[in-house]
């Protein structure tokens, strides 16, 4: 595993080229390069001194909870104004700068003693956390600003919509109840906080089983453990159908004791809710969904499972019928025929140099943004061969350099000769725009390594917030990847689906990276759940399309570009399949909604079937338990639709303002002005508003799934 530190900065001039040679960031992500950390002072995580052990997790823990302690007093004693709502603030930073790094902490580090004291830290802030927001004397600060007529008119809109999400966290915790309701509120949710640890790790375990009960021909198929056979995953991409079939049987066989936490779970959820004056979880969370009106992409189902069948008959299975566990492999056999998609076709021409170049350009022509690097400190990252990469600006850098040929003859020379242009550029002072200047950090933990989930993630580490001398606290982040790793002279080659994902979580950061709010409670992805996920959907777009993917895909070895046929077949794949996909995500928001609606008195698996059968269109497999797995049922309880949502305002977007230039300068700056900038401060309708110029509803959005389903999206010029 290697992980990369990007430093994002903004660019004055448009920066437009074609890549011939690999820049800084190319040649970055595809050549290895050597370290000397051993000669410097360990500076901790993230250069948090006192995390340079595991130890230090307790001594953060202990300063953030003192100086939290210092800002209760001063909230509850100040006399109400916008410094009641910056000390808010600042009481938030303190406890989420160490509690959002040990969230990241306790699943990526590959030190299980850094992963338990990280925990133990998330536990212990949690609680604390929703002990605050039942303190009655800390309310009362609000409600004295929010009561104050005279006070409120000289606070400015961010400042006024902060302090009324301030609110609704003490209303939705149970503020307004008597004592003893109170203290089982803050019961309930630290009971949540345990439940949600034991849920999320029981649905990562592997199901085990004797090995004499699989056949001997699929058993290498799994991992082998003595007589048991470990099945950490559905196998959904086996072209064996038993090995699908039992994958999915043995993985999903229902865990006695997990079901029971999940009952709790959600009894827990319910009772919370009730407790603080809602009809259910769900209506605690949101009032609608998308979930609500499935009907026009039903009918554009059926025609899926049908070509789905027709595929399944030349596979000479002795099932003709379409079970869950074909649904994947049948969808990519389906594109494979139709437009030949292989991915060993297109991953020479997707190295991750390559692709960070390819992203490197598009935000420096969309945005004026661009990659700088800087080099690691001794106990900054996280694992030995953790790398932090980023990218100089090479038209500032080397402006005295008068010829762009003259420069990329350079960088020929430095390549041919073996050498790391990085390598050459490292000792150089990095270039800051002389307005905004540095943007904020992204860590890159890009490739697989043992005991870090298999999960791309975009974590926010530190929110960005203007601090009491002026100077703006830059926002920090982890995308997290599982790419393969580089092998030799070969660097990570990636599928077009890795492609994408690397897009889409790119966008999360750039989404960290480019809000400039006041307070770090709204910063970046802090906002609407429905919201959160546009900017990473919009990604997608961008990387389907071959007026972006020219500038960067080209053959590792040869320098040759991607051809154009390939990519319009790529993006023609896409759309094959798209309805029965985007069916199963109407499926587990349906289930999602269910199951935090008014309780049903009946086990979670029945009311899987059930939604199955009405949502899905494929059968339900008895003995199986599929919720087990559902692991956004604790990040995303109650709001799953809100990729659906997203999707469907991230499909309007690219369609009015990216599909004819997707270089727009012009709308890459309404994009950051109206969406980006804002963070949660604003309410998302009228950041979507801003964008399409126009008030979207809610058939609007339906309509826009439904167009994306049957649209020929065309990347052509």
């Amino acid at each position: 595993m290697r992980s990369s530190r990007l430093l994002l900065q903004r660019s004055h001039a448009l920066y437009r080229r074609s890549v011939n040679t690999w820049s800084a960031v190319g040649a970055a992500f595809n050549v290895q390069h050597q370290r000397f950390e051993h000669l410097q002072k360990n500076v901790g995580l993230f250069g948090v001194p006192e995390l340079s052990g595991p130890a230090g997790f307790q001594m953060a823990q202990h300063q953030a909870l003192r100086e939290a302690e210092f800002l209760v007093h001063k909230a509850c004693t100040h006399p109400p104004g916008a410094v009641t709502v910056e000390t808010f603030d600042q009481l938030s930073d303190s406890l989420c700068r160490v509690a959002d790094l040990a969230d990241f902490i306790k699943v990526a580090h590959p030190d299980a003693a850094f992963r338990e004291a990280a925990e133990r830290t998330c536990v212990e802030i949690g609680t604390v956390v929703e002990i605050l927001n039942t303190n009655v004397d800390l309310c009362q600060s609000l409600k004295n600003l929010l009561g104050n007529e005279a006070v409120l008119a000289t606070l400015d809109s961010d400042t006024r919509r902060v302090a009324e999400l301030f609110m609704f966290d003490f209303e939705i915790s149970g503020i307004h109840l008597d004592y003893s309701k109170r203290s089982k509120a803050v019961a309930l949710n630290v009971k949540l906080l345990d439940l949600y640890h034991v849920f999320l790790s029981g649905s990562q375990l592997p199901n085990a089983i004797d090995k004499q009960v699989l056949p001997e021909h699929i058993r290498h198929c799994f991992s082998i453990d003595g007589n048991r056979v470990q099945i950490g995953g559905l196998h959904a991409d086996s072209p064996n159908e038993l090995v699908r079939e039992a994958a999915y049987k043995i993985f999903l066989y229902p865990n006695t004791s997990l079901l029971l936490c999940l009952d709790e779970l959600l009894a827990c959820r319910h009772e919370l809710a009730t407790l603080v004056g809602y009809e259910s979880f769900a209506h605690r969370a949101l009032k609608g969904t998308m979930a609500k009106t499935p009907g026009k992409i039903i009918r554009a189902t059926s025609k899926d499972f049908k070509m789905m069948k027709e595929m399944k008959k030349k596979t000479h299975t002795t099932n003709p019928e379409v079970m869950p566990w074909d649904h994947a492999y049948l969808s990519s056999a389906i594109r494979t025929e139709m437009f030949n998609i292989d991915p060993s076709i297109y991953s020479p021409y997707f190295s991750l140099g390559a692709c960070m170049e390819g992203l490197n350009c598009l935000f420096t022509q969309l945005l004026g943004v661009y990659f700088q690097a800087e080099q690691p400190k001794m106990g900054e990252l996280w694992s030995e061969d953790v790398r932090k990469l980023v990218r100089f600006c090479l038209p500032s850098l080397f402006a005295h350099f008068s010829s762009p040929a003259l420069l990329r003859s350079l960088t020929d020379v430095l390549i041919q000769m073996g050498r790391c242009i990085y390598c050459f550029l490292c000792c150089q002072q990095a270039v800051v725009h002389e307005t905004e200047g540095v943007l904020g950090y992204i860590y890159c933990d890009f490739f697989r390594r043992p005991d870090k989930p298999h999960q791309d993630c975009h974590f926010t580490i530190r929110g960005g917030r203007l601090r009491d001398d002026g100077v703006y606290q830059l926002p920090v982040v982890v995308l997290m990847l599982s790419l393969p790793p580089p092998s030799g002279r070969t660097p990570s080659l990636l599928t077009p689906s890795m492609v994408e994902n690397l897009f889409h979580e790119m966008g999360h950061a750039m989404h960290s990276m480019l809000g400039r709010t006041h307070y770090q409670h709204v910063t970046g992805t802090r906002c609407s759940t429905d919201f959160a996920e546009v900017p990473s959907i919009l990604m997608e777009y961008f990387a389907s399309d071959y007026r972006v993917l020219r500038q960067f895909a080209r053959h590792y070895q040869t320098g040759e570009p991607l051809p154009e046929n390939l990519v319009s077949r790529l993006c023609e794949s896409k759309r094959v399949c798209s309805a029965a996909d985007t069916q199963l995500q109407i499926f587990y928001a349906a289930l999602d909604q269910v199951y935090h609606g008014k309780p049903q008195y009946r086990s979670t698996t029945d009311i899987l079937r059930e939604m199955q059968e009405k949502f899905y269109g494929l059968p339900y497999v008895n003995d199986t338990a599929w919720q087990l797995r559902f692991s956004h049922l604790v990040g995303y309880g109650a709001k799953y639709y809100s990729y659906l949502m997203s999707r469907a305002v991230a499909s309007m977007v690219w369609r009015q303002c990216f599909l004819q230039d997707p270089f727009s300068r012009v709308m890459g700056e309404r994009y950051r002005r109206e969406m980006l900038a804002h963070g949660g401060s604003k309410e998302p309708v009228l950041m979507v508003q801003g964008m399409l110029q126009k008030t979207p509803t809610i058939e609007d959005f339906v309509d826009a799934l439904v167009l994306d389903l049957n649209a020929n999206v065309k990347s052509s010029v």
